[in-house]
């Protein structure tokens, strides 16, 4: 169990024994209000690399460590230094709106870091997770990411997909593709999200953030209305319907290089998710214009690794022309079976993927197998192997 974290700077005697109220408890019970600011509590999380700060009326303030929930050693969390921290982040309208709505999602720059911010309410009160965006970018070599992902950032027109759970490092893996075009050609690209996530300045590439609810009311407006505004690369945050799907494959058909998001666990299961968007009349015409449009699929998750970091593991789909017959065709088990042998493409399988992790001794074999969609599979492959 990881040890409670006992934040610098904080008032000694913070922890409370039974029948022996703490001097910051006492503090709170009388009115006053000794907890740290936000911007302290997000320092602390961004000195140590903590992803997440977790805070809510009522609650321990918890950070997220690779992976893991560590609590602190601060007191419960009071309405008063819950509206305080709001106030270090959101306008007084921004407050307003998240009281009337109880939903938030947004973004702000400290001096050190961005975080992403959701606004919630429960059953104690008011909660918010910041998610820590590092200002610094990584690049695909730091990140040591497949060539094949480089291959896809120069292609002049076509669709990328980028997809895994929520957590996976889908925005970091983004960042690092746009990075690589930013640095190494002349194009205009423009990003339209929600939130703006990683900030990029333009270098030989001219680029553009727009975010949704700020920027432009919907992300499909702000789609439909880039096909007018000379952009050679549009990154689309997450692809959310059939609307914004529909606009995303005309994009890529109309020579632009469309990056986009989606919450799925697999390349294979991506494409269904995509043809699942359209009604079955449309399904024909879909296929014939996914197979032409799509480029790659790059499904993404993160396993904790031996040295107690994390590690991550692809999915990748490279649209070949054997793969854009199976699309067209709707034989997707097809694909998957392309991309067991198809490495020379760039292609690999999750399951390969763990295979190498574990055989590197970078993972245990049981975490791999866990993280497995085929995990028989999988642990019947390193059998072989042992």
């Amino acid at each position: 169990m990881s040890k409670p974290i006992f934040p610098p700077g904080f008032p000694a005697g913070a922890v409370s024994t039974p029948g022996h109220p703490s001097p910051a408890a006492a503090a709170i019970s009388d009115g006053k209000d000794e907890t740290p600011s936000l911007e302290q509590i997000v320092r602390i999380a961004h000195n140590k690399g903590h992803s997440d700060v977790h805070l809510g009326v009522g609650e321990r303030p918890r950070y997220r460590a690779r992976g893991e929930m560590l609590t602190t050693e601060w007191p419960c969390s009071t309405q008063q230094t819950f509206q305080r921290w709001l106030k270090e982040i959101l306008t007084p309208q921004q407050i307003d709106d998240f009281h009337q709505i109880k939903e938030f999602d947004g973004a702000h720059a400290f001096p050190f870091v961005r975080v992403r911010i959701n606004l919630l309410d429960s059953l104690r009160g008011p909660a918010m997770v910041l998610r820590l965006i590092p200002q610094t970018i990584l690049t695909l070599e730091q990140l040591k990411l497949p060539d094949v992902l480089r291959e896809l950032s120069s292609r002049p027109k076509g669709l990328v997909l980028i997809t895994g759970p929520t957590g996976s490092g889908k925005s970091t893996t983004l960042a690092a593709m746009i990075d690589w075009i930013n640095r190494n050609q002349n194009r205009h690209i423009l990003t339209i999200e929600d939130p703006v996530e990683f900030v990029h300045t333009s270098q030989r590439s001219l680029i553009r953030h727009r975010e949704v609810g700020l920027h432009t009311l919907k992300f499909h407006n702000a789609l439909k209305a880039a096909l007018r505004e000379d952009p050679d690369v549009i990154l689309v945050g997450e692809i959310r319907d059939q609307e914004t799907l529909s606009t995303a494959l005309e994009a890529s058909q109309t020579g632009h290089l469309v990056f986009g998001t989606l919450h799925t666990n697999s390349a294979v299961k991506t494409v269904e998710r995509v043809l699942g968007m359209f009604p079955p009349e449309d399904q024909e015409n879909v296929r014939r214009s996914l197979s032409e449009s799509l480029l790659g699929v790059i499904s993404q998750g993160l396993i904790r690794t031996t040295d107690g970091k994390r590690a991550a593991f692809h999915d990748i789909l490279i649209n070949t022309e054997a793969c854009k017959d199976y699309i067209q065709r709707g034989a997707l088990d097809e694909v998957e079976e392309i991309m067991k042998r198809s490495g020379f493409d760039g292609m690999i399988t999750a399951n390969q993927c763990l295979q190498d992790l574990v055989e590197q001794q970078r993972v245990e074999p049981d975490h791999a197998v866990a993280q497995s969609l085929k995990p028989n599979e999988l642990a019947q492959a390193l059998r072989g192997r042992g």
